[in-house]
Formats: C-alpha cells, structure tokens, sequence
C-alpha cells in the first residue's frame, strides 16, 4: 500500500483538508480558469466556423466537386464538428468550476481529463486539417479551382478556421498540462 506523503514528508495535520490560498493566489486562479475559458471559447468559434464553410461549400452545377465526394473534406468537417461540440462541453466545465470552485470531477480525475481531450483532439484536428490542405492545394493543381473558384476559396478558408481552431485548442492543451504538471508536482492542480 502506497503512502500519501511524499519523499519522506512529515504527516501534517492539514492532509486530506482544502489548500489554503492567499487573496493573490486567488487572484492567480481565477486569472487561469478565465484564460482556459477564453481558449476554449476561441476553440469552439473557429472549429463551429469551420465545420459550417465546409458543410456550406458545394456548387450547385453538375459534375462540380462537392465536398461530399473528397475524402479529406469530409474528415475536416467531421473533426471540426467533433471538435466543437467538445470544446462547447469542455466551456460548460470550465463555467462550472470559475462558478463553484471547485471541479465536476474529482480534481485528480477532471484534470487528467482535460489534458487527455485537449491532446487527442488537438491532434486529430491537426491531421484533419493537414489532410484538408493536400486535397486543397491538390484540386488547385489540378485547375479545378479555376472554373470552381468559390469551391476552392470556402475550403481554403474552412481548413484556415480549422487551423485557428487548432492553435487554440494547442494553447489549451498546453495551460492543462500546467495544471497536470502542478498537481504532480504539489498535489493541487494551483501552482505556488
């Protein structure tokens, strides 16, 4: 059975009570759960903005491209999709612990949570939007962007909201990780 003391600490009798924080330290979480809702908001705007130009991009002539067809296409607009509606359950967290204090999971459970989705959906949104780039620069090459320029435009500008989309949900996955990192190293996910 594991010990709860660390390195050979001393029990105190505080173990297993709420930390206590100064008015600055406050200050400084408060400062970071609003960031962390920022970066999520971001996230959920570019990646819904995305999902919309791609689900929006199809020519009304027949024999055009449509996205429906390409491949790459339909998984930009998928994991933009995926990627919005977690971001949108991921700011309802985010609320709840500015609101309440306190996490809707465990701490050491929310925590991990949140670093484990920002990753994995910080990556399949790079990839997406990796594999939307080629099929985009691939149908300029191809000179269908010449007779269908709308079509190329609006997917052009639906993997860039993609890519914006990533940036954010990256910034997010890196301030998580601060959080993971600072209850590894403290037992609390607040840094000193």
């Amino acid at each position: 059975m594991s010990s709860p003391l660390r390195n050979g600490d001393t029990p105190s009798p505080a173990v297993g009570r709420r930390h206590f924080h100064s008015t600055v330290s406050e200050k400084k979480i408060r400062r970071l759960n609003n960031l962390i809702l920022l970066l999520r908001f971001a996230a959920f705007c570019f990646s819904l903005a995305a999902a919309i130009f791609m689900a929006t991009n199809s020519s009304r002539s027949p024999g055009s491209p449509s996205w429906l067809r390409l491949h790459p296409f339909r998984l930009v607009f998928a994991a933009n999709a995926i990627v919005a509606v977690y971001s949108f359950f991921a700011m309802g967290f985010s609320i709840w612990e500015i609101l309440k204090g306190a996490t809707l999971f465990p701490e050491h459970l929310q925590l991990w949570f949140d670093f484990a989705h920002d990753q994995v959906f910080a990556y399949l949104l790079l990839a997406a939007e990796a594999a939307g780039t080629v099929e985009a620069r691939g149908l300029k090459g191809a000179h269908t962007c010449s007779s269908e320029s709308a079509f190329c435009v609006q997917a052009y500008i639906s993997v860039s909201l993609g890519l914006a989309g990533f940036a954010f949900l990256a910034l997010t996955a890196l301030v998580s990780g601060f959080r993971v990192a600072c209850y590894v190293i403290t037992g609390s996910r607040f840094h000193l």
